[in-house]
């Protein structure tokens, strides 16, 4: 059997991760939260497809390829968190479970960033406990697909 595919997508300048403001997001890159995620997932019995963006297009692409083909959806939308109604838009029509991590509290943080459009989307949401968050997101992940996973048993 095909372990469940759980797409993790991250938006922009995650890709600087590491190096930018390491005391905010601390000095672990995206390739090894890739790979927090890759170990997570094999012992959850899970697939991961491990994305990132600085293109909002581009993102919201690929979470329309996630319906049909993703059990699920974890994404660290960054700075989209706040201006992409689109993005939005496209979460609500993959009708997947969705959840939005962040690496900081965004609540702690400018005013600004304390509206989330994804969380509108988002089934749950995991902020301020740094790179771990991703794999806390795939924990609770494997718990929301379980049941469906349990009705495509023979």
């Amino acid at each position: 059997m095909t372990p469940p595919l759980i797409a993790v997508l991250n938006g922009p300048n995650l890709n600087l991760l590491g190096i930018r403001e390491p005391a905010k997001y601390g000095t672990a890159t995206l390739d090894d939260v890739e790979s927090l995620c890759a170990e997570v997932a094999e012992e959850l019995g899970l697939a991961i497809d491990f994305r990132q963006t600085n293109g909002e297009g581009e993102l919201i692409t690929w979470v329309q390829e996630c319906r049909g083909r993703a059990a699920g959806i974890i994404i660290n939308p960054a700075g989209y968190t706040t201006t992409s109604i689109g993005l939005l838009d496209a979460l609500i029509a993959v009708e997947l479970p969705v959840i939005e991590v962040h690496i900081t509290n965004i609540h702690r943080r400018e005013e600004f960033r304390h509206n989330s459009y994804v969380s509108k989307a988002a089934t749950g949401v995991v902020a301020g406990l740094g790179v771990q968050g991703y794999a806390l997101a795939l924990r609770a992940m494997a718990q929301l697909i379980a049941p469906a996973e349990a009705e495509d048993l023979p």
